[in-house]
């Protein structure tokens, strides 16, 4: 099992999780971050004053996946997040030992399905 996490701009949350789901995502968890990446914020004017942003708001969507469906809910987010500027995010994914319905007690593979 693999966990795939993604951080993207608050814009294109109904697109990823639109595309994780049809990826093979059976359930996806969504909190809302303050961050930045490369760009380290922004820089704008507001009434003739300069100010920085250095925390952008930004969406983390995680969600559980068999090894062979996290490749692709990967793909998706990524086809589904890009602009093509700076921001659009990141996508981590990493192994899961275990997980446990908490319902049923089922552990592993039927836990996440």
């Amino acid at each position: 099992m693999m966990k795939v996490e993604a951080i993207i701009r608050p814009n294109r949350l109904g697109a990823v999780r639109e595309a994780m789901l049809a990826a093979g995502a059976t359930g996806v968890t969504v909190v809302t971050v303050t961050g930045h990446g490369a760009q380290a914020g922004v820089t704008q004017k507001w009434r003739g004053h300069e100010y920085t942003v250095s925390l952008l708001p930004k969406v983390l969507v995680m969600t559980v996946a068999e090894d062979d469906d996290a490749q692709e809910i990967a793909e998706s987010v990524v086809a589904a997040a890009r602009t093509g500027d700076m921001g659009d995010g990141k996508i981590a994914m990493s192994p899961v030992e275990d997980a446990v319905r908490i319902r049923t007690g089922e552990s592993g593979r039927g836990a996440i399905g």
